[in-house]
């Protein structure tokens, strides 16, 4: 008895078990990737911050009822945020301080925005072990160099918020902010 073996037109042998096992193992392939971005997009998804988070990733500040000398606290991510108007001479004492002699050199224009020097906003958190400086309030303790004083170590800070004086290693920090209208700004 004699074999037969099936050709198509082409010329080609019509084994049919071996495109039937292809199509099969593609199938299963595509079945299990699909199977995977089904379990691991919801676990990728839950790493996302949920939407109260998100609604305090920025903070508008309005400047209107802020007197020149004066500074507000508010919070910006639940921690104290000081916004300080800046009288002519504490920006001339900040100015005259030579930037290099400084333990974090800062310059008050790098610590404002261009145009805007009267206005110095920072982060209420001092940088030595995260206690919250006075300065801000009225009435409280500026520190000898007029600016903020922690009372947990004793650091002080200069007019500009850059640290002078006790254990803090940095200035206080200056977060990212811009301004929305001539009284207004949009922290974060």
């Amino acid at each position: 008895m004699a074999i037969v073996e099936h050709t198509d037109s082409t010329g080609i042998s019509g084994d049919d078990g071996v495109r039937r096992r292809d199509f099969i193992n593609i199938a299963a392939v595509s079945f299990a990737g699909v199977g995977a971005v089904a379990v691991v997009l919801p676990l990728i998804d839950q790493m996302n911050p949920s939407a109260d988070v998100l609604a305090l990733a920025s903070t508008e500040v309005d400047l209107s009822a802020i007197q020149p000398g004066q500074a507000i606290k508010t919070t910006f991510r639940s921690q104290p945020l000081f916004v300080r108007q800046l009288t002519e001479k504490e920006i001339a004492e900040a100015d005259k301080v030579d930037a290099s002699t400084l333990r974090d050199p800062q310059t008050l224009e790098e610590r404002t925005v261009d145009g805007k020097k009267q206005w110095l906003v920072t982060m209420g958190v001092c940088t030595h072990l995260g206690c919250v400086p006075l300065g801000a309030g009225e009435g409280e303790n500026k520190g000898e160099y007029g600016g903020y004083f922690c009372p947990c170590h004793g650091s002080s800070y200069d007019t500009a918020a850059r640290i002078r004086k006790g254990p803090a290693p940095k200035n206080l920090e200056v977060p990212k902010f811009s301004f929305t209208s001539d009284t207004a700004i949009l922290v974060g």
